[in-house]
């Protein structure tokens, strides 16, 4: 696992808080400690930024993070190297600092800074704000599907809604490769997800006893219609053609009143 190297350096030092609080020399023991917390807090930041990274490089639409991470942890090493060696071990001052411009220069070359460049290319006349607004409230109504899902024991609907939510999926990386469609694909997105959240929502809010067969099947012919919607609208924004979605949509709202 990436960053695993910055909390192998944590072993001396809890070593070394351990052999203090032994021979009850408190002096050290609380400069080790202080050491410890700081290399720590730097492999937490690290992490966090490794983190974001990976989200990053998986993204082929976003923009570049916010709080560089990486960056920070980067001096936070070099600095929680001289303190280390300087006030902790009492190397001199520029040996300290020798050993921490390494340290720092080291954690560049080794995991490289945070990503700098927005990936927001081919957006035409559109907003990038509105393309990375409408993937974000697409997403966050997904994962709130998927939590919900943990709760569906019928097998048959659990299948159709994991169908359709691979599908969702697959939708919004097309768009994020191409989002100069999205306009229509946002009203079929929110409408179709949310028509999904609600069968979802709608199922665990009661005990799947009380749920009768034939409220059952309505279930699974709305998610088998979702489902092939899915297909239209990947098939759709693949070719780059515009079909007419206001009929479907309205017929899948007058399915989820009933």
């Amino acid at each position: 696992k990436k960053g695993t190297l910055l909390y192998l350096f944590l072993i001396p030092l809890f070593i070394a808080v351990i052999l203090a609080l032994l021979q009850t020399n408190i002096q050290a023991f609380l400069l080790n400690s202080l050491a410890f917390a700081l290399f720590f807090f730097t492999a937490k930041l690290s992490t966090r930024g490794f983190n974001q990274e990976l989200e990053y490089l998986r993204s082929p639409l976003t923009k570049a993070p916010k709080i560089p991470y990486k960056t920070i942890a980067a001096f936070m090493l070099g600095g929680s190297t001289f303190f280390t060696a300087w006030v902790a071990g009492g190397k001199s001052f520029f040996s300290a600092l020798f050993l921490g411009v390494i340290a720092t220069l080291g954690y560049y070359l080794y995991y490289g800074f945070d990503p700098k460049k927005d990936k927001l290319d081919n957006l035409g006349d559109i907003s990038a704000e509105f393309v990375l607004e409408t993937i974000g409230e697409a997403k966050t109504k997904l994962t709130n599907i998927e939590k919900h899902m943990g709760q569906i024991e019928d097998t048959l609907l659990y299948g159709k809604l994991n169908i359709a939510m691979t599908k969702a999926r697959n939708i919004l990386e097309t768009i994020q490769e191409d989002p100069k469609d999205i306009r229509v694909a946002r009203k079929f997105l929110i409408v179709y997800i949310d028509g999904i959240a609600k069968v979802t929502d709608s199922y665990v809010s009661m005990d799947e006893e009380d749920i009768n067969s034939e409220t059952k099947e309505r279930l699974y012919a709305l998610m088998e219609d979702i489902d092939s919607r899915f297909d239209k609208e990947l098939e759709r924004l693949k070719n780059n053609n515009q079909f007419e979605l206001d009929v479907h949509i309205d017929v899948l709202k007058e399915q989820i009143k009933h």
